[in-house]
């Protein structure tokens, strides 16, 4: 009996572990949108979310790399994507939600891109235009 206590306790945990693991995207500001236009630096096909490392020259004229995170390479190879979808060194220009806080780095959440070809890859998850996984409170 303490064995089964003793697994089904760790079970519990592994679970709670898994459900920590995932974020909301309460981290990127979903009422702004932000164009970049600069170059590829490196594309990467990862679990659980697929990032795009893009390297821009700021207003300052100074080089600056954004980190900009996507969805799952599941669910972009849903929506046509492929993981030579985009490479080390095509220019692009990119929309995305920045992220609320730039002070240890620049990022944001993937919107879409047009190529130099102008080929437009986007996330249908913004299809309605509004901002994914963030509660709304229903109209009364």
């Amino acid at each position: 009996m303490a064995q089964w206590r003793f697994m089904s306790g760790l079970l519990l945990l592994a679970a709670g572990a898994q459900a920590l693991a995932h974020h909301s995207f309460a981290m990127f500001d979903q009422t702004q949108r932000t164009t970049l236009n600069g170059t590829v630096t490196e594309f990467q096909w990862t679990n659980p979310h697929a990032f795009i490392h893009i390297e821009v020259t700021n207003a300052a004229g100074k080089k600056e790399t954004w980190d900009i995170e996507l969805n799952s390479p599941n669910n972009l190879k849903r929506q046509g994507w492929k993981s030579t979808s985009l490479k080390a060194g095509d220019k692009i220009s990119l929309v995305t939600y920045p992220l609320r806080d730039m002070s240890s780095h620049k990022g944001g959440l993937f919107v879409s891109a047009t190529l130099a070809d102008g080929t437009v890859l986007s996330e249908s998850a913004f299809a309605a235009g509004g901002p994914v996984n963030v509660p709304t409170v229903p109209a009364r």
